[in-house]
């Protein structure tokens, strides 16, 4: 089961603010051509089969039949006895998965209570997306009752297991004092730990503490490093704050075409901030530095 993850914090120009924003494990797969599945009842029959005797293959398609295709698809409500089945019978994907779809509302009746009981029980077992996904419904008290103690510790645990979503979520807990003393050292760990592995709000996060001297010391050329990973990425606020360091030399050269280029990128993904940025930044600007602006290259 593969996760892609998104968040969304907001740094504002020139304090470098990093919001809370706990995130959740959210699903996609890409299937091959051939391994997509025919919404005959025989063929979702014969997945469920599969599945049941541990076909691996089998369990995959049939969790993409769930999550790809609406609830009144010929053979849904034959995978989802699958999922239930399995979940049942005490399966960590399966109840995760399960409580994903409750908690969504994903082609089942949306109900918080029953994600998070779903939740719970892989929890139990151990399974790190279940345990952060969890500890982010205990946060917003969303089935449960508010509790950011445990919610800190559910995170903590999933984070031990390498989970990045869960090292980040674990960052914020430790940078806003959710559930823990306000640590900033271990929140500047944390971020480091997914960063490395790539997530790209977590760069932008660990560029925030190197820019603001955050448990780190102050380093304007690493936070620049980070924020520019990010950004490569497509993370918006990367983008602006890449921009504005740009903009007034910090970290890297003074460069308006380059940060009127991140700004723009920034802007069209819908980042307001980065269009007003751009707006003021366009005063400053001559006829040369707009041409070159505009050729550049915000992958160089």
């Amino acid at each position: 089961m593969h996760a892609s993850l998104t968040r969304s914090t907001c740094l504002l120009k020139p304090l470098l603010v990093l919001s809370l924003g706990f995130i959740e494990a959210s699903l996609s797969f890409s299937a091959h051509p051939r391994a997509q599945t025919s919404s005959s009842p025989s063929s979702v029959t014969d997945l469920k089969s599969r599945a049941e005797s541990g076909d691996s293959i089998a369990q995959q398609r049939l969790v993409h039949f769930l999550l790809q295709t609406d609830a009144d698809t010929t053979g849904y409500d034959i995978a989802l006895e699958w999922l239930r089945s399995a979940a049942s019978q005490n399966d960590p994907g399966a109840q995760f998965l399960l409580g994903y779809l409750y908690e969504h509302g994903h082609r089942v009746p949306h109900d918080y209570a029953r994600a998070a009981e779903s939740y719970e029980k892989a929890a139990l077992q151990g399974y790190a997306m279940a345990q952060n996904n969890l500890g982010s419904l205990y946060v917003r008290g969303l089935g449960v009752h508010k509790d950011a103690a445990r919610a800190f510790r559910l995170f903590l645990a999933a984070a031990q297991q390498g989970y990045r979503t869960a090292e980040l979520n674990l960052g914020h807990a430790y940078y806003e004092g959710i559930g823990t003393p306000r640590d900033f050292s271990q929140a500047a760990r944390w971020f480091r730990a997914a960063a490395e592995l790539g997530d790209p709000s977590a760069q932008h996060a660990l560029a925030v503490v190197y820019l603001k001297g955050q448990g780190v010391p102050p380093d304007y050329v690493e936070g620049a490093r980070w924020e520019y990973l990010a950004a490569q990425q497509g993370d918006s606020d990367a983008e602006t704050d890449l921009g504005y360091l740009y903009e007034t030399g910090k970290g890297v050269p003074l460069n308006y075409a380059a940060a009127y280029a991140w700004y723009s990128r920034a802007s069209a993904a819908g980042d307001e901030l980065a269009s007003r940025l751009r707006k003021s930044l366009l005063r400053l600007m001559t006829p040369k530095q707009l041409v070159e602006a505009n050729s550049f290259s915000t992958q160089e």
